[in-house]
């Protein structure tokens, strides 16, 4: 038991650790912000695409949905940080990461903007018409609010997922939670750096789960 507890929790190493953890997770942070922003609006520009009556844009839309909803994330990643510098383009790990993010979540935001937005009923744009509004007023003023607000909880949990998703960016060496804590423990010896980001990264998402939950509990009380 003495040995588990030096292996996994020794409060020397954690106390020793702690700038470097911190850090990371200040990159984290960073890393969560840009991608979460990109990820949602270029998710809802593709679901707007996606809904289009133009098979033109419709066709495309659905196209790029399908394809990075089905490549793996750090396939994603790896090929564009270590595959494009054979065609002389060299990406920084924080761009790459981006880059990556950027396809992939877009392609899982924008199911979740579409289906919110083909549930509500079409008689809701015809109404917003009659008063005036122009097509893209009404989809702007009237149909997204509504749409957003009923998946509000599946945006939410996708929010969660890309902030765990974040650690594979430790694969190309970016300094973030994951990369921080597996340095730490690299140079001492020890698995406490890695517990102690696990705790971390419970303390970022936890009260965001509880939210979701709270949501969740809203929208089956209201239905």
């Amino acid at each position: 038991m003495e040995n588990f507890i030096d292996a996994f929790f020794n409060i020397d190493i954690m106390r020793q650790a702690t700038p470097l953890l911190l850090k990371g997770a200040w990159v984290t942070l960073q890393l969560c912000a840009v991608v979460i922003f990109l990820g949602l609006f270029g998710g809802l520009g593709l679901a707007l695409l996606a809904s289009s009556k133009s098979a033109l844009l419709r066709l495309p839309s659905f196209l790029f949905i399908d394809i990075f909803r089905a490549i793996p994330p750090l396939i994603l990643l790896i090929l564009i940080y270590a595959g494009l510098p054979f065609v002389g383009v060299r990406v920084p790990p924080f761009v790459a990461v981006c880059i990556a993010f950027l396809l992939n979540n877009s392609a899982y935001f924008a199911e979740i903007f579409r289906s919110g937005i083909k549930a509500i009923p079409k008689g809701q744009m015809e109404a917003a018409r009659a008063t005036g509004l122009s097509p893209a007023q009404a989809q702007a003023w009237v149909i997204l609010p509504q749409a957003i607000r009923n998946v509000l909880p599946d945006l939410l949990s996708n929010v969660v997922e890309i902030v765990k998703l974040t650690s594979i960016a430790s694969v190309v060496s970016l300094s973030e939670l994951l990369y921080s804590a597996n340095m730490a423990r690299a140079v001492t010896y020890n698995s406490s750096p890695l517990v102690m980001a696990a705790g971390l990264y419970l303390l970022l998402l936890w009260p965001l789960v509880r939210v979701i939950s709270r949501f969740q509990r809203g929208l089956s009380i209201s239905h």
